[in-house]
């Protein structure tokens, strides 16, 4: 399927490693000029190697887009580097931060909120004015299939809850010109170094029980299974998806309004 995405901009943040890295591949697979941020230096610059380069129009960049100013910075440095205007958006940038406690600290609670909600709403209120002129874009936020039922540690879930309805309520807004906002809801994704990896190798008969209880495939999800659903919710082809909310999750959730 022609996904006529080839030479249109995207931006993925958290693409160091895991789906974000995937995301990243598979829409510079498709023909995509592609920018990504990492904390890691080394990660960014061994994806845009292994993206083509810069000679084939991708773009890196080294940055801790949770410190303040840091998503100002982000856009000045592509604008200044000549990447631009962005079409696309992928917000990648997740995850638990090891909070588990449901009585943390109200500064863990912000810890978590900036992590997975804040950056993506500030990266939104810098690029989506030019995307409203241009009459074309395509945001897609990595949720989790724990922003619809209680599978993970209460800040987490919460937060990702307010990411999914976020990306339902803006994606109503944006609908008219062009830009069309949607949130993924992956269920458990086996990644090189990631939770599962550790996992399988410290505690297998955890992950036998869990593969076997909780995933109606019975194995854990691949990156490129979520980096391929992605790239076409950034095509044309996915002109009719305003605000949808889509789970990829092997099975794993049981709520029937996702």
């Amino acid at each position: 399927m022609e996904l006529g995405i080839k030479g249109k901009r995207a931006l993925v943040t958290g693409a160091g490693r895991g789906l974000g890295r995937s995301v990243a591949a598979c829409l510079a697979r498709e023909g995509a000029s592609v920018a990504v941020v990492s904390r890691t230096p080394s990660d960014v610059d061994a994806l845009v190697r292994e993206m083509g380069g810069k000679s084939a129009g991708h773009y890196g960049v080294a940055l801790d887009l949770v410190n303040d100013g840091a998503p100002s910075k982000l856009v000045d440095d592509m604008k200044n580097a000549g990447f631009g205007p962005v079409d696309i958006i992928v917000h990648n940038l997740g995850g638990t931060l090891n909070i588990s406690d449901p009585f943390c600290s109200v500064e863990d609670w912000r810890r978590v909120w900036r992590f997975n909600l804040e950056v993506a709403v500030e990266l939104n209120l810098l690029l989506t004015p030019a995307m409203q002129e241009r009459k074309w874009g395509r945001i897609v936020h990595i949720s989790s299939i724990a922003s619809m039922e209680n599978q993970g540690p209460v800040p987490y879930c919460s937060i990702k809850a307010a990411l999914t309805a976020y990306a339902r309520s803006i994606g109503r807004v944006l609908a008219s010109d062009g830009v069309i906002v949607t949130a993924v809801l992956p269920g458990a994704v086996f990644t090189d170094g990631g939770y599962w990896d550790t996992a399988s190798r410290e505690r297998p008969e955890h992950v036998r029980k869990y593969l076997e209880d909780r995933m109606a495939i019975k194995r854990f999800g691949e990156p490129d299974e979520i980096g391929n659903a992605v790239a076409f919710l950034c095509s044309e082809n996915a002109s009719f998806f305003v605000g949808s909310i889509v789970p990829i999750d092997g099975g794993q959730g049981k709520g029937f309004f996702t």
